[in-house]
């Protein structure tokens, strides 16, 4: 029997987990080979059943919809993934056979060496129900999702999440041995495609997020073919997604391409790259983009101030204006109203304060610098409620133990605080709203070797993150779930906005 196999520590006393009344048959709707195993061995009194799965990890395994409920780190199978299924974890019996975790006790029936093979190849092949369906499979072209970039060393990876389960659906190699450290993630507004720039790299990659496959790249960043760069940073959409933009923190250029046939579009593209280009002494490490709705205006922020800039007739870049900003300028918001922008501004001395800064899109003149915590990164906006999201990555002023950073939630119209979320956060770098599912969700890097221990190891990767989810309407931690993840998550994107 499988007990407290998720057994973290309960952070507020809230649950999703409602009763479960449902009638449980024999098999649980497993196939048999594998109700042989997780209900006969696993559901016994004390274990992961009806009467005990609250104090075990709250994880309950008499069924498969029940599995795919997960427990209090989250999903405990991922479909496809035997290296990231934990669960696989605590009944391996032997480490040549697959990654261990050391839970004496746990397992006083330990599973034989052909059983625990029958679980990771359920696995792999996607670990259906007794019917052949695989979780979180049905209605691909419509599903809210929410994506996530995970820097994880030599393996770089994308998250899925399922918005209605808030669980992690797949988990998906994206990078090779000369592509890590996915930077960013933006969708279509259409839904159908993902973006992932690879800061440590050549390639930005072009993902179907209908099946979850990557379907082109461009490389970005071999000098003697198209990009100039490397650190390949943030993706900018056009309205109309023909087209975006993607700059280059090292390679002090912006190139503009097309989406469908992921083709440099040089007379849209400023910097240096082989076979032409100017004003890469004035593009000094660009990151945040941002344009205007006809998109042929746009911003970027550099190492010590912001742009603006357009394109004469020619095709060679015009900067309008140098904006000044203090700090280092990070990101660029635009508001949905197309009145005002945001810009993120850390300070790299501990002692200065960090702002978020804000200006009149019309002469781009300062309306407000309002003080926030240290080290404000990525931002997000809801429509619904004209709320602002700014995480601050390294705001030390979180008092809940062990934990560190927050975000502030600012009113879009009269530029005030509403509210400062210190939760259940080490080191949140960005932050996606859900508005269709009233979410959201907050990735926790976990980076610094100070932040909390994991509760076990994923896929025998690097230090795990994790991902906790709010409630847009009142702005509290949904339920006392922290949903582990591997190492360092660091870019979010919704499927649908």
């Amino acid at each position: 029997m499988l007990i407290i196999l998720f057994g973290a520590v309960v952070f507020i006393p809230s649950c999703r987990h409602k009763s479960q009344v449902a009638v449980v048959t024999p098999d649980g709707n497993y196939p048999d080979s594998i109700a042989r195993i997780l209900v006969t061995k696993c559901t016994n009194p004390g274990c992961h059943n009806q009467a005990s799965y609250q104090n075990a990890g709250q994880l309950l395994l008499d069924t498969w919809d029940h599995l795919f409920q997960g427990g209090v780190s989250g999903a405990v199978v991922v479909a496809y993934s035997v290296q990231y299924s934990p669960l696989l974890y605590y009944v391996c019996p032997d480490a040549s056979l697959g990654f261990t975790v050391s839970d004496l006790g746990h397992l006083p029936a330990p599973i034989t060496t052909a059983e625990y093979l029958t679980l990771a190849n359920w696995v792999a092949q996607g670990a259906p129900d007794k019917n052949g369906n695989i979780p979180f499979g049905s209605d691909p072209s419509t599903r809210q999702k929410i994506y996530m970039t995970q820097q994880q060393d030599n393996d770089a990876l994308m998250t899925v999440i399922d918005a209605k389960s808030r669980l992690v659906m797949r988990e998906i190699p994206i990078g090779d041995l000369l592509n890590q450290g996915p930077h960013d993630v933006e969708i279509s507004s259409d839904g159908r495609y993902a973006y992932v720039p690879f800061y440590i790299g050549y390639d930005v990659i072009k993902m179907d997020v209908t099946t979850d496959t990557v379907v082109g790249y461009i490389n970005a960043g071999n000098s003697a073919s198209v990009g100039s760069g490397g650190g390949w940073s943030i993706i900018y959409l056009s309205p109309s997604d023909t087209s975006f933009l993607v700059s280059a923190w090292l390679g002090n250029c912006i190139l503009n391409v097309n989406s469908a046939s992921m083709q440099l579009t040089r007379n849209k593209s400023i910097g240096t790259w082989d076979g032409g280009g100017a004003l890469s002494t004035v593009i000094q490490s660009p990151h945040g983009l941002a344009a205007n709705t006809t998109f042929d205006t746009f911003y970027a922020t550099l190492a010590t101030s912001l742009i603006k800039y357009t394109f004469d007739n020619t095709g060679l870049p015009e900067i309008l204006d140098t904006i000044a900003a203090s700090g280092q300028p990070h990101q660029i918001e635009m508001s949905p109203d197309n009145t005002k922008y945001f810009v993120t501004c850390p300070d790299s001395d501990p002692a200065s304060i960090d702002y978020v800064r804000v200006y009149d899109k019309h002469n781009d003149s300062l309306i407000k610098a309002i003080p926030v915590g240290k080290t404000p990164q990525e931002m997000d906006v809801s429509l619904s409620k004209n709320y602002l999201f700014v995480d601050c990555m390294e705001d030390a002023t979180n008092p809940r133990p062990n934990c560190h950073g927050s975000v502030y939630v600012f009113d879009m119209t009269t530029l005030n605080i509403v509210q400062i979320l210190y939760g259940d956060f080490y080191q949140p770098h960005d932050i996606a709203v859900d508005e269709q599912d009233s979410i959201i969700v907050i990735p926790s890097r976990n980076a610094n070797i100070n932040g909390p221990a994991p509760h076990h190891l994923i896929g025998g990767s690097g230090r795990p993150g994790w991902y906790t989810v709010y409630n847009l309407n009142t702005l509290q931690p949904e339920s006392n779930k922290r949903y582990e993840v591997p190492q360092d998550p660091y870019a979010i994107s919704t499927r649908f906005k």
